[in-house]
């Protein structure tokens, strides 16, 4: 047995590790057409000055002389003039020995221009992601382990999968399904095991899933939300070579983002009838049901407030927005009737009614196809 978990802990390794040298070496690909990116190191701050805003707010503009660390140009030494009249509202400030990204372009009579457009953050990345492999590892042992096989497999279908999928020309909304079935699959099976409670959460949280996509697919169609409000749709526009539908891919979003808490309500309550059942296994169908739902209750509680601090954690610049009553934020009816807002509300609203249904769905299917003796009732 002992053998078997460091096999799996190698299996792991093999999985994750390629992905990490992604994320620390991302520099020096070259695409016809299109701006080389390198990785470099800042050498020399050349100069330095403030530029104002209109609100009082002061932004520090850099010139830098960077050294190229990989690609045709390592070890050779570029200038990249930061200081303009253009107001960059997310411009980073270097200091002497940041790894930083530079991209190389080139004007019109063909001399290459330079730009730092980012820090590298790729060893930061890995660091992290060691932290929380081998937190999760101590913690939650054997069942961590499988859980982050589980998230590996998840985030390979995902980009390997359904991304080139949607880029091939597929419909969104079929692949999302599709994917989502599988990434269930492989959530329940490698944390759960193969078993009745596995295939009883498996069946519960399709069912669920079934009806949010339904719920999904009416609201947005009655509330005619395009999916296409989010600024990456233009970069994506430009980029994708097939048409893409931002209707159904917002579908899919709204199906896929809601099958991680449906995971965990689902199994909760599958896990909570069992343990109901073996503590007492004289009680009716009916007495499981109801104790299993009052466990189901308090967990849906925390987990809907979950839902709605991390919705509002990555809107705070949005919520902030609201509050300086500017267009197109005037009135109340102004806000809801946009339409990124009305798509907010939408995909917040149909995964936690998804999630709510969850509970006794799960629950009864537990209770009457769950493993165990009990009176009938």
């Amino acid at each position: 047995m002992k053998n078997k978990f460091l096999f799996s802990i190698f299996f792991l390794t093999l999985l994750i590790i390629p992905g990490t040298f992604v994320l620390a070496d991302d520099g020096g690909s070259n695409t016809a057409g299109k701006p080389v990116t390198f990785r470099g190191e800042v050498l020399t701050i050349l100069k330095e000055q403030y530029a104002a805003r209109d609100n009082g707010q002061k932004v520090k503009q850099q010139n830098l002389e960077v050294g190229i660390l990989d690609g045709e140009l390592k070890g050779q030494r570029v200038v990249y003039n930061g200081i303009s009249d253009v107001d960059v509202v997310s411009a980073n400030t270097y200091q002497v020995g940041d790894k930083v990204l530079v991209a190389r372009s080139q004007d019109e009579e063909g001399h290459n221009i330079f730009y730092v457009t980012d820090f590298v953050r790729g060893n930061s990345l890995l660091w992290l992601l060691i932290l929380f492999v081998v937190a999760v590892l101590l913690v939650g042992g054997k069942m961590g382990l499988r859980a982050l096989m589980s998230l590996v497999v998840s985030f390979f279908l995902i980009m390997k999968v359904l991304v080139p999928l949607v880029f091939l020309g597929y419909d969104p909304l079929l692949v999302g399904i599709a994917v989502s079935f599988l990434v269930l699959m492989a959530l329940i099976y490698l944390t759960e095991g193969w078993n009745r409670k596995a295939h009883l959460s498996v069946l519960a949280i399709a069912v669920s899933l079934i009806v949010t996509a339904l719920l999904a697919y009416i609201f947005s169609d009655w509330s005619r939300l395009s999916g296409a409000t989010q600024e990456e749709v233009t970069f994506l526009i430009e980029a994708s070579k097939q048409a893409i539908d931002f209707h159904n891919l917002l579908l899919a979003a709204i199906i896929i983002g809601t099958l991680g808490v449906l995971d965990d309500v689902v199994v909760g309550q599958v896990e909570a009838v069992a343990q109901i059942r073996e503590a007492n296994s004289n009680l009716s169908k009916s007495q499981v049901f109801k104790m299993a739902m009052k466990v189901g209750r308090a967990h849906l509680g925390a987990i809907i407030n979950t839902l709605f601090l991390a919705y509002a954690g990555a809107s705070l610049p949005l919520i902030l927005l609201f509050n300086l009553h500017q267009e197109p934020f005037i009135s109340f009816s102004q806000v809801i009737n946009n339409e990124e807002i009305a798509t907010e509300i939408v995909r917040t609203l149909v995964g936690v009614i998804g999630l709510c249904l969850s509970a006794p769905i799960a629950t009864i299917m537990a209770v009457r196809y769950g493993q165990g003796k009990e009176n009938k009732g």
